[in-house]
Parts: C-alpha cells; sequence; structure tokens
C-alpha cells in the first residue's frame, strides 16, 4: 500500500511564508522528477524544497544536513547544499529542507542520447572519491537508509517470495542461483561511505557529461555493492564493463552488486506490473541484464 502524502503547492508556500518569510516572495514549482521518498519543489531560481513524503523518510532530513557539507567539499562534482530545516506545520506533519539548486538535467531524461560508457567512468570517479572519504563516525547502514550498505540477507525473505510470484516470466533456477550467490559473501574491508540510491533520477548531466549527484537520503557506511545497480539497470554490457574495470572491486562485491539489482527490480516488477507498465518494464530490463551478466562470467 502507498502510503505517501500528498504535498500541495500552495501548503509548500504557507511553510516557505510562515517559518522562512525572507524566500515568501519567490515563486514555489513543482519538480517534474520529483523523486519517491519526497516531494521536491523549485523556490525561486536558486533553491530546492524537499519534504518527505512519508515519516520513513524523515532520519533523512538531519542526515543530510550533518553530513552533506561534510562530504562536499571532498568530492570531485557538486552535491545539494542544505540552507535551511524547516518545521512541521501548515497541516505538514515532518521536518522538510531547503536546498541549494544545482544545474543539470536528470540522466533519465537523457538515456537514448547520452554516451553510456561515458557516463560509466564520471559515476565511477564519483564513487570512488566517496568510498575514499574518511567514515569514520559515519550512520552505519540500517533502517534509516533501508540498509544500503548493509547485508542483502536482510531482503532474502523478501526477494524469494517476489521471484516465486513471478514464476510466470522470472526464470525461478537462474534468479536464485544469482541470488545465493550474492548472499554467499560479505564486504571483508572497513565500511565505506555508500550514496545509496545511485538512479538515473538522481544523476545530474550537463552535455553529455556527469553534473552533479543528488539525494543523499539512502547515505550510509557498509558494504560499497548496493552502489552498483546502476551497471544493471541502466548501463549495458559495453558500458556496464567499462564501469566494472573503473571500480576495480572484487568478483564478491560484483555479484552482491548484481544481487541488489535483481532483488530491487523483483519487488518493483511485482508491485508495478499490471498497474505502471513503465516501471514494469524498466524491471524486466534490469533482471534481463542481470541474468545476461551472470551467464556471461
Amino acid at each position: 500500500m502507498d502510503d505517501r502524502i500528498v504535498i500541495s503547492r500552495q501548503q509548500v508556500r504557507a511553510l516557505i511564508a510562515s517559518q522562512f518569510p525572507q524566500w515568501a516572495g519567490l515563486d514555489v514549482r513543482p519538480v517534474e522528477l520529483s523523486g519517491w521518498d519526497n516531494r521536491s519543489f523549485r523556490l525561486g531560481d536558486d533553491m530546492l524544497v524537499r519534504l518527505p513524503s512519508a515519516g520513513r523518510y524523515v532520519a533523512q532530513v538531519e542526515k543530510e544536513h550533518r553530513w552533506l557539507p561534510k562530504l562536499a567539499p571532498l568530492l570531485p562534482l557538486p552535491i545539494p547544499k542544505p540552507l535551511a530545516i524547516g518545521e512541521p506545520g501548515q497541516d505538514y506533519p515532518f521536518p522538510w529542507s531547503v536546498y541549494g539548486w544545482l544545474d543539470g538535467e536528470p540522466l533519465a531524461r537523457h538515456l537514448g542520447h547520452t554516451n553510456l560508457a561515458t557516463i560509466a567512468v564520471d559515476v565511477a570517479a564519483f564513487l570512488k572519491s566517496l568510498q575514499g572519504i574518511d567514515a569514520t563516525d559515519g550512520p552505519l547502514a540500517g533502517e534509516h537508509n533501508f540498509h544500503r550498505g548493509g547485508s542483502l540477507a536482510v531482503y532474502d525473505g523478501e526477494a524469494r517470495a517476489a521471484a516465486l510470484r513471478l514464476a510466470d516470466e522470472v526464470d525461478q533456477r537462474l534468479a536464485m542461483e544469482i541470488w545465493q550467490l550474492a548472499l554467499s559473501s560479505s564486504w571483508q574491508g572497513q565500511g565505506v561511505w555508500v550514496h545509496g540510491d545511485i538512479a538515473e533520477g538522481n544523476l545530474l548531466v550537463r552535455d553529455g557529461r556527469l553534473s552533479a549527484v543528488i539525494d543523499f537520503g539512502s547515505s550510509g557506511v557498509g558494504d560499497p555493492s548496493s552502489d552498483l545497480i546502476l551497471a544493471w539497470n541502466v548501463l549495458d554490457a559495453e558500458s556496464r564493463n567499462v564501469f566494472r574495470l573503473a571500480m576495480d572491486l572484487d568478483n564478491a562485491t560484483w555479484q552482491r552488486g548484481r544481487g541488489w539489482a535483481l532483488w530491487k527490480a523483483l519487488i518493483t516488477l511485482e508491485a508495478q506490473r499490471g498497474r505502471d507498465e513503465k516501471l514494469a518494464e524498466w524491471s524486466r530490463r534490469t533482471i534481463r541484464e542481470v541474468i545476461a551478466d551472470h551467464l556471461s562470467a
């Protein structure tokens, strides 16, 4: 069941006017690709308002305000700059944020005419830089970020149940072989920073290159494999190989990344087929890429 709340432009205007009167005269308009965890509105030309769409996303607000200013100067590309935290009000029940606006278009709008190998190199460079930042005292993977960077075993039952219910279109033997392989290892190194949602909607591009990375709500510290999902749900075989070489991770980590991609695709396909066929087909494509990559290993 989708329990995310609807947030109107009028509510956002009222929140701004009552809590940040210095910005009350600025135009408020919804962002087209608003995201799942938050509702986003552009504020004037230079700011963005982000409001959690459900209670389970509220912890992201404080986390981003605490950690993004520390990460930003150590990364090769811009990331969101927190400007203010708002309080509940105007019938909106959660804390919310104001950020600086970042130029660029979501990769999701450019997939048909962007060089994926170039994007693969750019994303890998960003992730390698992120992983190289001292993670001491960083937020360990857990419920706050839906276990990104944590153990895939948390989703074992969910993945197996979804695969079983999709038996009419998902090869059970191959899917479970891939899944079991992903569960058979764990990260043996020190925990590293993970973004947690390296998706085409969170990667901004300009002139064919990655220009910024947004939405660190699922960030945390742990196993880097959860940040590899892009390899299967966006990249093709050629650019995936470029990405893998640039990331320079061991086979077991790559296999866990494949597991993360499979889990996400399975639960999304089960939830969306017959409802949102665009998302369902995205999931089918991801599953095909996961299986093809596994068979070519």
